[in-house]
């Protein structure tokens, strides 16, 4: 007999299994409900004088469910929330986890954090080539293949996953639509430590201190304009800022040749670069030196700020050195990412010339 129990809450089913006398009257009907069989199986002759036969039907069912308890095929084992919780903590022979393939939630998450996305023809392509043990896992659509050649067979003879895929399967996982065709999940690059940064640095260094610049597209261009600059190292609070995937696409593969520095707090950053014998350069749309007339020395470290406030006035008053970009005035100030250009263009032409 099949009883079926149903709360508004969860649906439980109860299986009923009867004993010998039950199941060999279900032989001759139906074999799921019971139903069908001779009517002779079904009821029995009483005597009225004696007691009937016939029993309270849930005391029937609590006897034949205790007696067949042991032996049901249809029971089912209910865990209490703490079992269920301490179960899933750790794997179980019994559901064919091993240590080996039991994945923990914390260190998966840990693992989540020290990844992200790099996506862009030109950003993986430089990415590849500067330091492909970073790269986790690919994916390509079909079209860029032939161009990736090199790093499908480095790809694949070093056991790292890679799928060609669709543009919207790509655009999944990239996070974006405007992945260029290619997307990697890579171990973060973490940023340097300003003394060590310093211990390392050449006679002719140039740096560029961004002060609450969040914006993924500026940084890109920044780091563009770095990179074809030759200016090295960027101080920032927030290394993670400068590894976006946002940004790297927008550096086009810039950001390979440029690390981000990173420091107690910003200004302690600056005291830092100004110890070790560098000029800090502040700019601003209002007050400073003409850029045209000023010389810069081999190591500078320009200071810029977010648009809209500028540097904050503790910032400004770190400055060896300040100078204004002058232009039309029709416009109060210039992009931070086209501001930033143009100094290092100027740092960089005093330096050959």
């Amino acid at each position: 007999m099949n009883d079926e129990n149903k709360s508004k809450s969860s649906k439980v089913k109860v299986m009923y299994v009867r004993g010998e006398e039950a199941t060999s009257s279900r032989s001759s009907g139906n074999p799921r409900t019971g139903k069908g069989g001779r009517s002779s199986d079904r009821k029995a002759p009483t005597d009225r004088r004696s007691s009937s036969p016939r029993r309270d039907d849930s005391s029937a069912r609590r006897n034949e469910s205790s007696s067949h308890r042991n032996d049901s095929p249809w029971r089912t084992v209910s865990k209490r929330p703490t079992e269920q919780k301490e179960s899933a903590q750790a794997p179980s022979a019994e559901d064919g986890l091993t240590a080996k393939s039991y994945i923990d939630p914390e260190q998966l998450r840990r693992q989540r954090q020290e990844e992200t996305r790099v996506y862009g023809e030109n950003a993986c392509q430089a990415l590849f080539q500067s330091r492909p043990e970073a790269i986790v896992r690919a994916w390509f659509v079909q079209s860029v293949t032939p161009r990736f050649r090199e790093t499908l067979r480095w790809l694949a003879a070093n056991r790292k996953a890679y799928h060609v895929v669709d543009d919207t399967e790509l655009a999944k996982a990239a996070g974006t639509e405007h992945h260029g065709g290619v997307c990697f999940i890579i171990k973060k690059q973490t940023g340097l430590d300003v003394a060590a940064w310093l211990s390392q640095a050449a006679e002719q260094d140039c740096v560029v201190a961004l002060e609450n610049v969040g914006n993924p597209h500026n940084l890109g261009a920044i780091m563009r304009s770095c990179a074809h600059f030759g200016a090295k190292a960027i101080l920032v609070n927030d290394a993670n800022l400068l590894e976006s995937g946002a940004a790297v696409r927008t550096a086009e593969g810039g950001a390979e040749h440029v690390r981000a520095v990173t420091a107690p707090s910003f200004l302690q950053g600056l005291d830092a670069f100004r110890r070790a014998g560098y000029s800090i350069v502040t700019t601003s749309s209002h007050e400073g030196q003409p850029l045209a007339s000023t010389t810069f020395p081999a190591k500078t470290v320009f200071v810029l700020g977010q648009e809209g406030e500028g540097l904050h006035e503790d910032t400004l008053r770190q400055g060896d050195i300040s100078l204004s970009i002058g232009g039309t005035g029709n416009i109060e100030s210039l992009n931070v990412s086209v501001a930033a250009g143009i100094l290092l263009g100027e740092w960089w032409r005093q330096q050959k010339a």
